[in-house]
């Protein structure tokens, strides 16, 4: 099967198998073999530690050095590299320039000995590649959720990476010998021996891309980096094409070591997210983290930095929730997380954190909103660094929280860690966005009231509706009628709601290409639905994000700007997403538009609101003020 550009599938889940046979220190001399310009072996003998870096030692070629967690698993035959994935890999040379004259340009075979413990969409062996939207070129053997790819793109092709995907379906943690071949006119994928897939889409020289890294055991571009989870035995690359015979021949070497049955190797235990905050009210927080395997859940706290209480979660888990209730309102209290396993004893602390229940009504109180974090860790750290130099009492974040909600990497390696100096100290509402495209992931890390994709809490005068609006909203909907009850029924001095789609915007191109027609809707047409009850129960303010730009609209009452006493619109887009840009004329509820990555601060007083907005060099640039 042929996958072209991103519809491509790869990714593994296998655990990889101990090996008790060592691999010939040469690749079969095969009659009619290819001669390797590169060889790694990942043994005892040939990784290295010479702290800061651990290197590997090549049989042929240049030394590569290990990057991320990983292991040396050792045995009576030399053992393998077993990496931890996440940003774990072998890298051979930051830009492949550097090792130019030994990389294949007109055929290439790939002869890898590997094994896999974990899938992942986007899975790497070895390789050159940049695949960013029409920018794609280079090579690489991988792998899908369930079987090995082999990715290239020539000269003579059509312009895109194809991406060969075989039919074997790979075990986990099973040793396998998997090679790429492709001669200058045919792309093929050997799995044991065996010729697996076949493409002939592509034909000329290799075409390389103008930067890119040279990684083993990871697949790695300028802006993604998926390492291996699993054992690297051997990899060797050859500047010819191999013979069918030829890796038949090789696999017959050593085809006892794909019959070892499959063992499980864990790394040591550690958290993949460090500890956050979760839906705080006045007398409880709910503590979440996730480990790398699963292991007890302990929460210790107190007001003090002893942390002389202790809450104990049920069960062994990856993701862990600890939910503290009995808690004094308005009160500083510090806690730490602890998980433990006993296969083998191993436990690991947290740093000792602190957190704020939640105000009660008639006390002062502020909170931050981000939004549109997406796939941009560098620019959404900073913002939270800045709103947490504020102090708020907790994040409101109107969706798109990562670039794509079932990719776990996104959440791991970009949204948790940079939003971390926040949500370990505040806890944080979220709406879905688009990207989130309904994720188990989102509702597994995320703890809110049932059903979680819509919900309603209160924090001191104010209350709060959280709206998915990437489902029905029309006057018909679930969403629609408990929302309208829901209003009705608030007796709070400040009703907010937040959904992630704007009902209006100034935006250039999203609801109509306003650089070439003068016909737009000006905001999302479908949750526009929605605003006949903003007016009907006078909510005071409507959070989105969705357009990656800022704005602040006038108050709107049945389509037209009011001075006063009618919803307010604010877009905060401008989290960390690609920015966009207002378009070229003004609208009639436009007060205040910038394009700009940006945080905003909410302050609560009584009958006084006051919203401050920033950029990323923490600089004002919107403030309003409104009283009841």
């Amino acid at each position: 099967m042929i996958v072209h550009s991103r519809s491509r599938p790869r990714s593994f889940t296998p655990a990889f198998a101990l090996l008790t046979l060592t691999l010939s220190t040469v690749l079969a001399n095969a009659h009619d073999g290819p001669d390797p310009n590169m060889r790694w072996r990942f043994d005892a003998h040939s990784v290295t530690e010479k702290k800061p870096t651990t290197i590997v030692k090549a049989r042929l070629g240049p030394d590569a050095t290990v990057v991320g967690k990983y292991q040396l698993v050792t045995d009576d035959q030399g053992g393998s590299l077993f990496l931890g994935g996440k940003n774990a890999g072998v890298v051979v040379a930051e830009d492949f320039s550097q090792v130019k004259k030994l990389l294949p340009t007109e055929a290439v075979t790939v002869s890898a000995w590997i094994s896999v413990d974990q899938p992942q969409r986007w899975g790497g062996l070895a390789g050159v590649i940049q695949d960013n939207g029409a920018d794609e070129a280079g090579w690489i053997l991988g792998y899908n959720e369930s079987e090995f790819t082999f990715g290239l793109a020539a000269t003579g092709g059509p312009g895109h990476m194809t991406y060969l995907a075989g039919k074997t379906k790979y075990e986990l943690g099973r040793i396998y010998h998997v090679a790429a071949v492709y001669d200058g006119q045919t792309m093929q994928l050997f799995v044991n021996g065996r010729l697996d897939a076949e493409s002939v889409e592509q034909s000329g020289a290799i075409r390389y891309p103008s930067a890119a890294p040279f990684m083993l055991g990871a697949y790695r571009d300028s802006n993604e980096f998926y390492g291996h989870h699993g054992r690297l035995h051997e990899i060797a690359i050859y500047s010819t094409a191999a013979k069918a015979e030829w890796t038949k021949h090789e696999f017959s070497h050593y085809a006892s070591l794909t019959e070892k049955p499959a063992v499980s190797i864990e790394m040591p235990l550690a958290f993949e997210i460090a500890p956050y905050l979760q839906y705080g009210t006045p007398h409880s927080m709910t503590i979440m983290w996730k480990t790398n395997r699963p292991a007890d859940s302990i929460v210790h706290y107190g007001e003090t930095s002893d942390c002389l209480q202790k809450r104990v979660g049920t069960g062994q888990s990856r993701v862990h929730e600890v939910k503290l209730t009995d808690l004094k309102p308005e009160t500083q209290y510090f806690y730490r997380v602890e998980s433990a396993d006993t296969r083998p004893a191993e436990k690991i602390q947290g740093e000792v954190a602190t957190f704020q229940t939640a105000v009660t009504k008639g006390t002062p109180f502020a909170f931050a909103v981000i939004s549109d974090t997406q796939g941009n860790p560098k620019v959404s750290g900073q913002l939270a660094k800045f709103a947490w130099e504020q102090r708020p009492n907790f994040l409101l974040h109107p969706g798109d929280l990562v670039s794509t909600g079932p990719n776990d990497l996104h959440w791991t390696e970009h949204f948790f860690p940079s939003m971390n100096p926040l949500i370990r100290r505040v806890p944080f509402f979220p709406v879905l966005g688009n990207h989130e495209q309904n994720a188990k992931n989102y509702f597994d890390y995320v703890s809110l009231p049932a059903p979680e994709y819509y919900y309603t809490f209160s924090y001191g005068s104010m209350q709060f509706f959280m709206i998915d609006s990437n489902r029905n909203v029309d006057p018909e909907s679930e969403q629609f009628r408990w929302l309208d009850e829901q209003l009705n029924a608030s007796k709070a001095d400040w009703k907010l709601v937040c959904h992630h789609h704007p009902p209006y915007s100034s935006d250039e191109n999203d609801y109509g290409n306003l650089w070439k027609t003068n016909r737009s809707t000006r905001g999302d047409l479908r949750v526009r639905q929605l605003v006949s009850l903003y007016e009907k129960h006078k909510v005071d303010l409507v959070w989105n994000g969705h357009i990656h730009s800022y704005e602040r609209t006038w108050p709107i009452r049945a389509g037209r700007a009011e001075e006063s006493d009618a919803p307010i619109y604010m877009i905060t887009g401008g989290g960390g997403g690609s920015l966009e840009t207002p378009g070229p004329i003004r609208q009639f509820f436009q007060n205040t538009v910038r394009r700009g990555h940006h945080y905003s601060i909410v302050r609560v007083n009584g009958k006084t609101i006051e919203i401050q907005v920033y950029d990323i060099e923490n600089r004002l640039f919107d403030s309003l003020q409104i009283r009841k």
